[in-house]
């Protein structure tokens, strides 16, 4: 049974040494949620009195503050990255046409699509537990799509000129082994570091890193694929064979590629991020880089002995990134669950609705209730500002720029009440 109350003594789980304040049991439900004894405090007790639970009929048993609503600072960042998207077209477009032609252009642009909504749509279903906002994932793929195109086609002369040489590689082996991967895994991955540096509120876990990564790696790879399927129909005799033939290869068998590159640093990037810290973020950047070159690298260098290679090293690869998401989603779960937990040993919530707001099928259930009587969307308001709250609460544990998450608890506490009278009336 879980308590707010601390439990002192060696014997007990959270016990610290030290003379330190000792963390309650189950304070600490996943590695995601760790939290140190000096920054552990009870939530704040409900002094509005008795509220009525959201509960549907047959669940009893068993954000608010919208994500999508960006603050001046998600605008001014999604902006910045419209300002620069718009101007990279002026690099970027020219050159997709110029080496595909209008129809093979338009060809790829269609085709395209196919494989970037394989990967958006896996972005939504990693995302969907604690949704980022909007205006950040189109800032997001904004850059992937765009400005790391530009950036990459800035970048890859100078760097030829200064590394080739003294790779001792040939010009083709170079581009293709280190080139492109060391140039377009720096260009996507700025992209991240923007986001780590100036929406540090909504990136702040390996998960966040993981999603943001995922959608700027498909805009790249988006915008890539216009540029490969587009060249097999304008430059090949026998134009529907190549695309046949390149599209199986890019858009079937391996649409993921450049997420799984980029979503190592991400990954990396969002561990860094639950320190706080402009120092150690550019040294989780530069670390998580050489994971993300070395699999890009990897992948390029596969040639005569191709299928082998994508059975036995691609293939098990991929599968290990599923089972990294999973393990990330459960964990965002059973944090979710603790810390609402705490909540409602406050008196914000009945154990109950933690049951309801904390598992997958209890959400279903709600919203399923809820969309019955008419209350669809105040509902599937009130299990997002719930998710939102448990997750601030875990920033203000994690001793992370405590004053301002302390007011945004409050906000959303208050939003909460309101979208529960909303539901319930």
């Amino acid at each position: 049974m879980t308590t707010n109350e601390p439990r002192p003594g060696p014997d007990r789980p959270g016990y610290s040494p030290g003379g330190r304040r000792p963390l309650p049991q189950q304070a600490n439900p996943t590695w995601l949620g760790h939290v140190r004894p000096e920054y552990y405090r009870q939530a704040p007790p409900n002094d509005r009195g008795g509220f009525q639970p959201v509960l549907p009929p047959a669940v009893a048993a068993a954000s608010a503050l919208r994500r999508g609503r960006s603050s001046a600072g998600l605008s001014g960042l999604l902006l910045a990255g419209l300002f620069l998207g718009f101007f990279s077209l002026f690099l970027v477009l020219p050159f997709l046409l110029g080496s595909t032609g209008v129809s093979g252009f338009v060809i790829g642009f269609v085709a395209s699509l196919i494989p970037l909504g394989t990967v958006l749509l896996t972005v939504r279903f990693i995302d969907r537990w604690e949704p980022e906002p909007r205006p950040l994932l189109l800032f997001a793929f904004v850059w992937g799509a765009v400005v790391s195109i530009a950036v990459t086609m800035l970048l890859q002369p100078y760097f030829s000129a200064v590394a080739g040489p003294a790779s001792g590689l040939d010009y083709t082996t170079f581009a293709v082994t280190v080139q492109a991967p060391v140039v377009e895994e720096f260009a996507k991955s700025l992209g991240l570091l923007l986001l780590l540096l100036f929406a540090r509120k909504h990136f702040d876990g390996p998960v966040d890193g993981v999603v943001f990564a995922f959608t700027i790696a498909a805009g790249f790879a988006f915008t890539e694929n216009i540029l490969y399927f587009g060249r097999a129909i304008a430059e090949s005799s026998d134009p529907g064979t190549e695309f046949a033939v390149v599209f199986f290869l890019r858009g079937v068998m391996s649409p993921f590629a450049h997420a799984i590159f980029t979503g190592t640093t991400g990954l990396i990037m969002g561990f860094a991020a639950r320190r706080w810290h402009n120092g150690l973020s550019v040294l989780a950047f530069a670390v998580g880089l050489v994971p993300a070159m070395l699999l890009h690298s990897a992948w390029n260098r596969m040639g005569a002995d191709f299928l082998a290679t994508y059975l036995l090293v691609q293939v098990p690869i991929f599968l290990l990134a599923v089972l990294v998401i999973v393990l990330l989603r459960v964990a965002e779960r059973r944090l979710t669950r603790q810390r609402l937990t705490e909540y409602a040993a406050a008196g914000w919530f009945s154990a109950a609705e933690v049951d309801m707001l904390a598992t997958s099928g209890g959400r279903r259930s709600a919203l399923r209730w809820a969309k019955s009587t008419g209350r669809g969307p105040q509902m599937k308001a009130l299990l997002e500002a719930a998710t939102q709250l448990a997750f601030t609460r875990q920033r203000i544990l994690s001793g992370r720029d405590v004053p301002a998450h302390l007011l945004d608890e409050r906000h959303q506490l208050a939003e909460i009440a309101s979208l529960r009278a909303a539901v319930v009336r």
